[in-house]
């Protein structure tokens, strides 16, 4: 072992111990009256995210991990390509926006680029990757609920649904939705960041102007392949990254910890905490569905921009986006017809018109990313 890799076991480790110590993890739990308990909201708060121990049933994580192997079997050969590795249409193929994201093994394909508004502006450590690794890897597939049903139904999900309420006001909106693909020896780094890249100057800004993303793992995280966040920085505004990783000399940032789950586990991660993921060398893989929401105020009237296009998010954006909340509620109900559904406020009374079916797949669902709110 390298000098090098045994200071990264030691990092890892430690990091892991910490972890374990923050008290931030444990099933939902909901009061009678709807509340999340609030040792869990003060942990949340105080950490910046908070582990969902068991949130996913074994049916539900089993309809995911099946619907997820049937992409991978879809999708491109490689980057840039039209058909799978049996010369079928690739999956996606006919959306607006492309499906599945590519990168070098082990890579770090974001880190000092201005990909994302230049929010990853420190490069990761970069390992080699095997003699016999591909050329490219899917890093990431963007936009799943409109390829994978089960993604739609988790979307729906009824106790999540509830902590979103408890976080953002019963009036949230949605954000965007990605799932993390980390192969086993071969997944890329994703660089220190914060998710936020728009309203830090704000004059009421604070620890949740940005939202949350929900992270569902299918098949478990490790200290090794997961998420590492840097414990209540979402409260600290946006930090000088480059300055940290140059002042501390390595992309090991000191007082960080490991997102550790278990298969079925879901992470409230607060999108303004400071956040990355390493170059995955372990024989572990990691597959994490994210989905995120945004307090309706943060979103109502906010300016972004999309292709070199200034965007403004008014009240019709947000309420077509916010179409698939219903819908996903929906679908879930005719998958799960023994749960109670949540009931989404800002679109009660609009049952009939978001109905999941073959009609609303191609009418509201087909090509939803084109009215992501993203802050």
């Amino acid at each position: 072992m390298t000098q090098d890799a045994e200071g990264l076991d030691a990092y890892v480790r430690a990091g892991e111990r910490r972890a374990f110590e923050l008290g931030n993890r444990g099933p939902i739990r909901l009061e009678s009256d709807g509340l999340l308990a609030q040792e869990i909201s003060d942990a949340y708060w105080r950490c910046g995210f908070y582990v969902f121990e068991g949130a996913l049933s074994p049916e539900e994580l089993e309809d995911l991990r099946t619907d997820m192997e049937s992409a991978f079997e879809r999708a491109p050969y490689t980057k840039d390509a039209d058909v799978d590795a049996q010369g079928r249409p690739a999956l996606g193929n006919h959306l607006a926006r492309p499906t599945f994201r590519f990168a070098k093994p082990l890579s770090d394909p974001y880190g000092g680029t201005e990909y994302n508004s230049g929010r990853h502006p420190a490069k990761m450590a970069e390992p080699a990757p095997p003699d016999d690794a591909p050329d490219y890897v899917i890093n990431s597939i963007a936009s799943p609920l409109q390829i994978m049903d089960s993604c739609l139904r988790l979307y729906g999900h009824p106790k999540l649904l509830a902590v979103a309420e408890n976080i953002n006001g019963p009036d949230f909106t949605p954000f965007t939705e990605s799932v993390i693909v980390k192969r086993a020896g071969l997944g890329p780094s994703v660089a220190w960041h914060h998710d936020g890249t728009t309203h830090w100057d704000s004059p009421d800004w604070d620890q949740g102007t940005h939202g949350f993303n929900f992270m569902a793992q299918l098949y478990g995280s490790t200290a090794e392949n997961g998420v590492w966040l840097l414990p209540g920085s979402h409260k600290q505004g946006k930090m000088d990254i480059k300055a940290m990783v140059d002042a501390n000399g390595s992309d090991r940032l000191p007082g960080a910890v490991p997102m550790v789950c278990e298969p079925g586990d879901v992470v409230i991660a607060n999108r303004q905490a400071l956040h990355a993921s390493f170059a995955n060398t372990s024989p572990q893989r990691r597959i994490t569905i994210n989905f995120g929401f945004h307090r309706r105020r943060s979103v109502l009237n906010a300016r972004t921009r999309h292709n070199n296009m200034e965007v403004v998010y008014d009240e019709d954006r947000v309420y077509e986006r916010s179409r698939l909340i219903a819908l996903a509620i929906d679908a879930r109900r005719q998958r799960f017809p023994q749960e109670t559904p949540y009931r989404y406020q800002p679109l009660t009374g609009q049952e009939e018109q978001n109905r999941w079916s073959e009609e609303t797949r191609a009418s509201i669902l087909e090509n939803y990313n084109l009215r992501d709110l993203g802050l």
